[in-house]
């Protein structure tokens, strides 16, 4: 929008200006421009640095995206009779449906992550993902907690980020749909991973106590989530929320440093592993790029 403002100005629309008034909005869009080039010198540092990684970021971001789902996995194995108590005795599921739902998700979600890191029927894997997030939010009893819901929303977003990824630009027809093309269907997909992808911090925002570092990292982390869904200068807010998503994962989850039989290790491994799924998603799309629904894909156009 500034490079707009400044064409205007260039056009020499109106009467010429008496006493310096007419030159606000030109000394605004050059502050602006010079804002623009210190982020763009920084982008060019970070695709450098990210340089010899770059070939097998998507195969990163797919992992990570899915290692939630892994793990969780190997929980309900590794923790059988524990996981069939809790539904019989707390939801009051009946014994033998307990095992079905059990078999069912560890099946799927292991079957369905490997599709993804391998790139195969993405559109199968990410639905039956997706399905995995909602029975266990049902079954589980945790559809109301707002923490697990905002959570599950952004990994939702990485998996459709997954899925915009895994298409190529080519044009297919749907039985009694009209004719739809791949980039399409692509771009809003990559616009709803973005606005999901941001749930998180939301989440994070909103609970637990506050402090001077607290309020810093919020304000700091909903600035990069605002210019991450509207696709303003987007790979380089991304990366952002990466460092501090790390950073947080690390300091906070840190459930390696708990006792085998403490009772919030598995807490904090949910969380771990879940905050890990939703840095893949933001490696998608710092790889990627925002997609053409994003402000820095109307810049190139203007």
């Amino acid at each position: 929008m500034a490079t707009m403002r400044g064409n205007a100005g260039g056009y020499g629309m109106g009467a010429p200006s008496y006493g310096g008034g007419m030159n606000e909005p030109s000394q605004e869009g050059s502050a602006l421009d010079a804002i623009r080039q210190q982020t763009s010198k920084l982008e060019d540092m970070l695709d450098t640095l990210a340089e010899p990684v770059k070939p097998y970021m998507p195969m990163i971001g797919r992992f990570l995206i899915v290692v939630t789902f892994l793990e969780d996995g190997l929980r309900i194995l590794t923790q059988w009779n524990d996981q069939l108590l809790y539904l019989r005795d707390y939801r009051h599921i009946p014994s033998g449906i307990t095992h079905l739902f059990l078999i069912t998700n560890v099946i799927a979600m292991v079957a369905c992550s490997t599709l993804v890191i391998a790139r195969k029927h993405s559109e199968y894997a990410v639905g039956g993902l997706c399905g995995v997030v909602v029975t266990q939010a049902l079954g589980y009893g945790l559809i109301f907690d707002v923490n697990f819901f905002l959570r599950n929303l952004s990994v939702m977003g990485g998996l459709l980020m997954v899925l915009s990824d895994s298409w190529v630009r080519k044009t297919k027809v749907f039985a009694g749909l009209p004719e739809i093309e791949e980039k399409d269907r692509k771009m809003y997909f990559q616009f709803a991973g973005r606005v999901l992808l941001i749930f998180l911090f939301v989440g994070f925002v909103f609970s637990g106590t506050w402090s001077i570092g607290r309020v810093l990292v919020s304000v700091i982390g909903l600035v990069a989530c605002v210019m991450v869904v509207v696709g303003f200068k987007a790979k380089w807010s991304a990366t952002l929320l990466v460092v501090i998503l790390s950073v947080f994962n690390v300091l906070v989850n840190n459930f390696w440093t708990l006792h085998e039989h403490h009772p919030h290790k598995d807490f904090a491994k949910y969380d771990f592993f879940q905050i890990l799924s939703i840095v893949g998603g933001l490696l998608l799309l710092v790889n990627s790029g925002p997609g053409q629904l994003s402000l820095d894909e109307k810049k190139k156009v203007y």
